[in-house]
């Protein structure tokens, strides 16, 4: 009991990193998920990491405030990183609502409380299960548990003003638009020729209305697409959830100073 009150400013920093991760994380930051079950798991998560660190000996001074701002910033960025790819799918869906002609119908995300694309939240839903299918929700706790050989309780300051953690974030969005257009290409692409047969058609005949035609012909076509893309979506959520962990792990070695 001694070692733990010596332990318990420690302690506290962990939960505050724990607890920012979880307010981020995919499936960890779900509304669904009640707030004193977070809390409950952040408090279970820091009281067996405070044991593995190797030096968590801190007292509570006024550097001790400054501790606490680092370690939400470590949490709130590095989850948030995590969270933008996973967003990938969102903007795939986007993509492919556009095409089909769902675009005038938003659905309301239950993670977000926002309005999403119609297909964005069915495929994120499908990735969110799939993540637990595939442990992929104990890899994030690892990302967490890991965390601090890269970025120690006594490291102070996040050097978010070198130009390799700025270039390595700004690169991580430009992936996850790259990863968000190459999961909708095969639907879209086919939608597009979809587009190309009916201006064809509509030159044939000219008396056929296209319009009318064309938006029940596309989302037909477009449905049918989703289901024989299903299996091709699984097989890039999986290298999805792999450069999620890589990514995750190449940020913190930044921010430490590696």
């Amino acid at each position: 009991m001694v070692d733990f009150v010596n332990l318990f400013p420690a302690f506290l920093l962990v939960v505050v990193r724990v607890l920012a991760f979880l307010a981020v994380l995919p499936i960890y930051a779900h509304r669904s998920i009640p707030n004193t079950m977070k809390i409950g798991i952040a408090l279970f998560l820091a009281y067996i990491i405070v044991f593995s660190l190797e030096s968590p000996i801190i007292v509570i001074d006024g550097l001790y405030y400054f501790l606490i701002i680092k370690e939400v910033m470590v949490g709130i960025v590095v989850g948030l990183l995590a969270a933008i790819l996973m967003y990938a799918i969102q903007v795939a869906g986007g993509f492919i609502d556009y095409s089909m002609g769902f675009m005038i119908a938003n659905v309301v995300d239950p993670q977000t409380g926002a309005q999403t694309p119609l297909t964005g939240s069915y495929l994120y839903t499908f990735a969110l299960l799939f993540l637990l299918l595939v442990n992929g929700h104990h890899l994030l706790l690892d990302g967490i548990y890991y965390s601090y050989q890269f970025v120690p309780l006594e490291q102070v300051t996040l050097p978010f003003d070198q130009e390799n953690v700025i270039r390595y974030i700004a690169t991580t969005f430009n992936a996850m638009f790259i990863i968000a257009f190459q999961m909708a290409f095969p639907i879209v692409g086919s939608l597009f020729l979809v587009d190309v047969g009916l201006g064809m058609v509509s030159r044939a005949v000219p008396q056929m209305n296209v319009f009318v035609v064309g938006m029940p012909l596309k989302i037909i076509v477009g449905l049918l697409l989703l289901t024989v893309f299903m299996g091709v979506f699984f097989i890039a959520v999986q290298k999805l959830f792999d450069q999620i962990i890589v990514s995750m792990r190449t940020l913190l070695q930044l921010l430490g100073g590696a």
